[in-house]
């Protein structure tokens, strides 16, 4: 994409003058109708070293509200940050609805930059390109305008710079060894480079190459390229607002699949169950391996993600409760998820699961999950179909990400009947200690047995993964249930400890 770039371009200060006078006014009053239409947007800026990133994204502000947009300056990642998934420091960075987040680099620091200091090792980058393109998918479909940047220079005007920045104590610290190395380099790293821009260049978050020699044709290139993306948006949010979306709830056969013609929770055998005599005497063995293995996962920087969903009185609670009263309470966290609040509804429906990702060595319980959007959401027609059948590939992304940072990764469905369910109810109406657990809602849910039963299905089937799988839990017998949890965890936990 680099070599056929003419990077000799100029203007003139008179014409420059005339066209950013007009640009500053379009791009100030977009941002204030990418506000109004709660529009979130991404403009990253990458580029070679004393390309003019810092002076470029200067500019860009001038024209803009600055309590619409944040600017965060990417560095290498904290000692904190290398104990997660490395996407996930910019799943937090991403903005919130009608909104503007600039990057001075970005997550193609990995790729780039890491990787050319040798701090990317081979064997990550496949894994590091596919979650790059994930996150740009997932944020684009839902919404978020992605603008992509690369500001280029040649070897011969990066020397220039780098030496007149030399010249003075105020800014020679900008330039540092490495930045030099690049240079020497150059052609290396182009490659690396251009490996970058091809790998990620897609319909929907497509790169612009900025000739960056003259910086006042760099200017109005990165604004007229950002006001484009911004008009279009903008004229997208008024067409829709023009038409009549149907919401749908009412559930079509869209997905073709012979497997959904029987029920995978039909075969479940809810008969299964343990005595309180058994039931004591295994969870006892049983809680103290735990309490050995959450040791030696701490030990081996190991992290676990473990979620719970379930029929509501499925169990899940008691469940939880089991599994993690002998662990050391430093060492895990229980995440109950409840309806999204004002803040979390202003981003990405995932950016809030992100958030509570584990670090290394840590074990994160969830309460219900990011598998809301394909049932509660899909069945009371919070999101549109299309959005929640998207989120099948998007959830399955996420997770695989989990893996590939080292995460063990279990999901549980507590599995009841409706008639154990109705028992359930009764006995928690009629409990004062319990009464707190049962509301109007869950006896409104149980009108959706169907409904939800049928999302159910096939939200097993198109997530279950080998790095990733499904558990159903018998779950009539909450004895039964309670162990087969920590009979599973365990079995995950060792399984991963023999592997190394």
């Amino acid at each position: 994409m680099l070599e056929k770039i003419d990077l000799t371009k100029k203007l003139e200060k008179q014409s420059y003058r005339e066209k950013m006078e007009a640009l500053e006014l379009e791009l100030g009053r977009l941002q204030r109708e990418c506000h109004a239409y709660k529009i979130p947007v991404m403009i990253v800026l990458e580029g070679f070293g004393a390309s003019g990133k810092g002076v470029q994204i200067g500019k860009l502000i001038q024209a803009l509200d600055p309590r619409g947009f944040r600017v965060h300056a990417i560095t290498g990642e904290t000692e904190e940050e290398q104990k997660y998934p490395f996407i996930r420091r910019f799943w937090i960075k991403t903005p919130e609805n009608g909104k503007i987040a600039i990057y001075d680099t970005s997550w193609y620091r990995r790729v780039l930059a890491d990787r050319f200091s040798g701090n990317t090792e081979k064997e990550e980058l496949e894994d590091s390109y596919a979650a790059i393109c994930s996150f740009e998918e997932q944020l684009t479909a839902g919404g978020t305008v992605m603008i992509k940047l690369f500001l280029a220079i040649d070897q011969k005007e990066q020397k220039k710079r780098f030496e007149k920045l030399l010249e003075s104590k105020e800014t020679a610290w900008r330039v540092s060894r490495e930045d030099w190395e690049k240079n020497e380099k150059y052609d290396s790293y182009v490659r690396m480079i251009e490996e970058a821009l091809q790998r990620t260049d897609t319909d929907y978050a497509p790169w612009t190459i900025v000739e960056a020699t003259d910086r006042r044709f760099a200017t109005v290139k990165i604004y007229t390229t950002v006001i484009e993306a911004l008009k279009e948006a903008v004229a997208e949010k008024k067409a829709e607002a023009g038409r009549e979306i149907s919401q749908e709830t009412e559930e079509t056969e869209t997905w073709e699949n012979r497997e959904l013609e029987e029920s995978v929770l039909a075969k479940v055998d809810l008969t299964k169950s343990y005595t309180e005599k058994e039931y004591h005497k295994k969870k006892k063995k049983l809680q103290k391996k735990i309490r050995k293995l959450h040791g030696e996962l701490y030990r081996r920087q190991i992290p676990v993600i473990i979620g719970f969903e379930g029929w509501d009185a499925g169990g899940k609670g008691g469940a939880i409760k089991r599994l993690t009263e002998k662990m050391d309470p430093r060492g895990f966290t229980v995440n109950t998820t409840a309806a999204p609040n004002d803040y979390e509804k202003a981003h990405h429906y995932l950016w809030r699961f992100w958030k509570n990702v584990p670090k290394k060595g840590h074990v994160a319980v969830y309460d219900r999950t990011w598998y809301g959007r394909v049932m509660v959401e899909r069945i009371e027609g919070f999101c549109t179909k299309k959005e929640w059948q998207r989120a099948f590939k998007e959830i399955n992304d996420m997770e695989a990400q989990f893996v590939q940072s080292g995460a063990i990764v279990l999901k549980f469905w507590m599995q009841i009947d409706k008639e154990e369910q109705r028992k359930r109810f009764e006995e928690r109406q009629k409990n004062p200690e319990k009464q707190w657990k049962i509301t109007e809602e869950d006896w409104r849910n149980r009108d959706k047995w169907d409904a939800y039963e049928e999302a159910v299905n096939e939200m097993l089937i198109r997530t279950s993964t080998p790095e990733a799988p499904w558990v159903i839990v018998e779950g009539n017998c909450k004895y039964y249930a309670r162990i087969k949890v920590l009979e599973a965890v365990i079995e995950a936990i060792e399984k991963r400890l023999e592997s190394r």
